[in-house]
C-alpha cells in the first residue's frame, strides 16, 4: 500500500496520485490556489483514493461557501457509497467521519475528531491544518494554540512542513493573547518559508493586537512580493494593511487599498473577500467617513450571492453592507429569514450554525440595524451582553473588533458615558497608543 511522506498508509492511492496529493497538501499549507488543481489530479489518477476524496471534501468547506460545501457533500456521499469504510485504515476512517461531520454542518464535531486523531498521528499535516481552521471558524483560541502546540514536538525541525506548522502555532499564540511569543514564532516561520502567508498573517495579527501599526506597515511592505498575489489570503492581508493605514489617519490611502485590492469590478464575490470589504467600510462608517459609492456596490455583491443560513459570521458582514448602503429592508429581510430558519424543522441537532446564529449572529445583526436607524441605546442593549462571547461565532480578535467598536460608538452616542469610559479604559490597557481609542476618550471630555 502506498504511503505519504510521513509513512501514513493511503488506501486505493497509486504512486502518481500520492505525488499529486503531496503537492496539493503543500499548496494548501501555503494557501496557494494550486491546491484544488492538484487535489483534482489526485482523484484523476486514483478516483477511489480515500485521502484524495477527503482532501477534496475539506477544500469544499474551507471557504465557508454554501454552494461549494453542497457540491462537496454530493461528491463525498457518492464516494462513501462506492468505497466501504471497512476498507480504510483507522486514520482514514477518522478523516472520513470528520469530513462527514463538517459536511453535515457540525464544525465542532469535525474539530474534535481531528484533535483526537493527531494525538495518535501528530504528523498528519492535513488533520492539523484542517483542525486549525475549524478552531478559527468556531473562535476557539485555546485550541488554535494547543492543537498545533501539542503536535510540534513530534516533528523534526528540518521537515519541510515544520515551519508551516510554526506559522499556524504563531496564529494560535496570538489569538490566545501571547503576542510577543506569537511575533517571535511567526517571524521564525516566515524566515523558513517567505511565502508562508499564514505565518505572515500571524505576525500581522500580533502587531495589530499591540497597536504597532507602523511596524505592521513596514513588515508587509518589505514582503509584498511574498503575500500579495496568487494565494487565498491576498485580500485578507491587504485588509490588515488597510487597518494599519486607517489607524494612521490616512483615509484616502485606505480607500485606495479598498479599490485596488478588497472590492472592485473584477472581485470574485466570494464570502471571505466580501466580509473583509464590509469590515473595512464599517469601520469608516463608524467614524462618519464619506466612502462615496462603495457601499451600494458592496451591498449588491452580497445580495447577488443569495446566501442561505450557512455561517452566521458571514451574515453579520452582509448586514453591515446593507446598513452601510441604507438598504435596511434587505438587512431586516435577512434577519427574518434566519429567524424563520431557526424556528423551522431544518435546524437539527449537530448543526453548529444554529447556536452561532441564535446566540450571536441574530443579536449582532439586530444591533447593526439599530445603529443604522440611530437607535444607539438599542444597539448597546443587544451588544453589551455578548461582548465577551463574540468569539463563539468565529473569526479573530481583529475581525471581531468591529463589533467592539460598534459597542463603544453606540455607548458614546447613546449618552452612556460611564459605560463608554469603562470600555475605552479596557482597550487602553491593551493598546495604550491606539489612535482610535485616544480619539474616542477625548470625546468624553
Amino acid at each position: 500500500m502506498a504511503t505519504d511522506r510521513h509513512a501514513h498508509a493511503m488506501t486505493h492511492t497509486g504512486a502518481e496520485a500520492v505525488r499529486h496529493y503531496e503537492k496539493a497538501l503543500d499548496s494548501l499549507l501555503l494557501f496557494r490556489e494550486e491546491a484544488a488543481t492538484e487535489a483534482g489530479a489526485t482523484l484523476e489518477a486514483s478516483p477511489r483514493s480515500a485521502m484524495g476524496n477527503v482532501l477534496r471534501a475539506y477544500l469544499g468547506l474551507l471557504g465557508t461557501e454554501e454552494k461549494d460545501a453542497a457540491e462537496a457533500a454530493t461528491a463525498f456521499a457518492a464516494y462513501r457509497k462506492e468505497v466501504p469504510v471497512a476498507e480504510l485504515t483507522p486514520r482514514e476512517r477518522v478523516h472520513v467521519e470528520a469530513a462527514s461531520s463538517w459536511l453535515g454542518g457540525d464544525f465542532h464535531e469535525a474539530g474534535r475528531l481531528l484533535a483526537e486523531l493527531v494525538v495518535e498521528y501528530p504528523k498528519d499535516a492535513l488533520a492539523l491544518a484542517v483542525g486549525h481552521q475549524t478552531d478559527f471558524f468556531t473562535g476557539n483560541a485555546t485550541l488554535l494554540r494547543d492543537r498545533i502546540g501539542g503536535a510540534l514536538s513530534a516533528w523534526d525541525e528540518h521537515d519541510p512542513h515544520y515551519g508551516l506548522l510554526q506559522g499556524m502555532y504563531a496564529f494560535g499564540l496570538e489569538e490566545a493573547g501571547h503576542y510577543t511569543r506569537a511575533e517571535h514564532v511567526g517571524l521564525e516561520a516566515v524566515e523558513r518559508n517567505p511565502r508562508d502567508v499564514w505565518g505572515i498573517h500571524a505576525v500581522v495579527h500580533s502587531y495589530e493586537m499591540q497597536g504597532r501599526y507602523e511596524d505592521g506597515i513596514r513588515f508587509l511592505d518589505t514582503r509584498t512580493g511574498d503575500w500579495s498575489t496568487g494565494n487565498y489570503l491576498t485580500v485578507h492581508n491587504w485588509w490588515h494593511y488597510a487597518l494599519y493605514v486607517l489607524e494612521t489617519g490616512r483615509t484616502d490611502d485606505v480607500l485606495a487599498v479598498y479599490d485596488a485590492a478588497l472590492h472592485h469590478d473584477g472581485s470574485a464575490g466570494v464570502a471571505m473577500e466580501l466580509l473583509d470589504a464590509a469590515a473595512l467600510l464599517w469601520r469608516l462608517y463608524l467614524a462618519g467617513t464619506d466612502t462615496g459609492g462603495r457601499w451600494p456596490a458592496l451591498a449588491d455583491a452580497w445580495a447577488a450571492r443569495h446566501d442561505g443560513p450557512y455561517y452566521a459570521f458571514n451574515d453579520v458582514h452582509a448586514v453591515m453592507a446593507y446598513v452601510g448602503a441604507d438598504r435596511l429592508s434587505d438587512a431586516e429581510r435577512l434577519i427574518h429569514d434566519r429567524r424563520t430558519w431557526l424556528e423551522g424543522a431544518g435546524t437539527g441537532a449537530g448543526v453548529s450554525n444554529v447556536a452561532m446564529t441564535a446566540e450571536i449572529g441574530l443579536p449582532v445583526c439586530r444591533a447593526l440595524v439599530a445603529y443604522g436607524r440611530r437607535r444607539y441605546a438599542d444597539a448597546v442593549d443587544e451588544l453589551l451582553p455578548l461582548r465577551r462571547r463574540f468569539q463563539a461565532f468565529g473569526g479573530s480578535h481583529a475581525q471581531r473588533d468591529a463589533l467592539q467598536k460598534t459597542l463603544v460608538e453606540s455607548a458614546l452616542r447613546a449618552g452612556r458615558h460611564d459605560l463608554a469610559r469603562t470600555l475605552l479604559s479596557e482597550r487602553a490597557g491593551l493598546r495604550p497608543q491606539c489612535p482610535y481609542d485616544l480619539k474616542a476618550r477625548a470625546r468624553l471630555g
